[in-house]
């Protein structure tokens, strides 16, 4: 698994802030409220087909999608599969993604597990957990979104944001990234399990926000379980 990937949640998010569990009509209505608002939410990392997407995870570890896609646009026009991406070379690679947080090692992940790929799976990536587990720089979190957002698997990937909003909420709290995903896959309905990933990160990432979260805006603020929520919100 990845070193870079699996790094713990910075602080002030570990231990994290933790409500009690929503009762599941609770559950229910907050998945249904993030549905309504966003029926087909998409990944905001940009990809040209499911190799790309791999690469463009692996690079996003400890880095924002904005920087990845700046630094892929001009990367998959020329390296969107794993021959190509060999043909390009470590050092190449590094040129292009040299804008990116620890772009030594995440280019020598690429170019290795896009050996893998050639080696033994035929230039394809594989529509399975434990084969792109198996890759360099690919560990859960990174096989969840691929399996998710390439091959319609309902996977939830937990990051940051959904380790925050998690647990800040009361939908599923835990103290590490494996007990929230363990508890998300336990108490998320089978209507919303396919983009609850998304729902999540995206209400995470621009309203559950670690510093200032927008509890005055936020569509499911009467149903979260946050005691130190900044503004008491009612129903929307």
């Amino acid at each position: 698994m990845s070193p870079i990937e699996n790094a713990p949640p910075p602080s002030p998010e570990t231990p994290p802030p933790s409500a009690p569990p929503l009762p599941p009509e609770a559950v229910e209505a907050l998945y249904a409220r993030l549905a309504a608002a966003l029926p087909e939410p998409r990944s905001e990392l940009d990809y040209i087909n499911p190799y790309t997407l791999l690469v463009a995870v692996v690079l996003s570890a400890q880095a924002t999608d904005k920087g990845v896609n700046k630094a892929t646009a001009a990367l998959f026009p020329v390296a969107d599969t794993p021959d190509k991406m060999l043909a390009l070379g470590e050092d190449g690679l590094k040129a292009h993604i040299r804008t990116i947080g620890l772009f030594n090692s995440k280019a020598k992940n690429v170019i290795a597990l896009s050996k893998a790929l050639v080696e033994q799976h035929g230039g394809q990536v594989p529509a399975d957990r434990d084969a792109l587990e198996a890759l360099p720089g690919v560990g859960r979190k990174t096989a969840n979104v691929v399996l998710n957002v390439a091959f319609g698997m309902p996977t939830i990937a937990v990051d940051t944001h959904i380790f925050r909003v998690a647990n800040r909420t009361g939908l599923a709290p835990g103290r590490t990234v494996g007990a929230v995903e363990d508890a998300l896959e336990g108490v998320t309905p089978d209507a919303y399990r396919r983009h609850a990933h998304h729902w999540l990160i995206l209400h995470g990432r621009y309203v559950c926000k670690a510093r200032k979260p927008g509890c005055a805006g936020c569509g499911i603020a009467d149903l979260c379980g946050w005691p130190d929520k900044p503004v008491a919100a009612g129903a929307p």
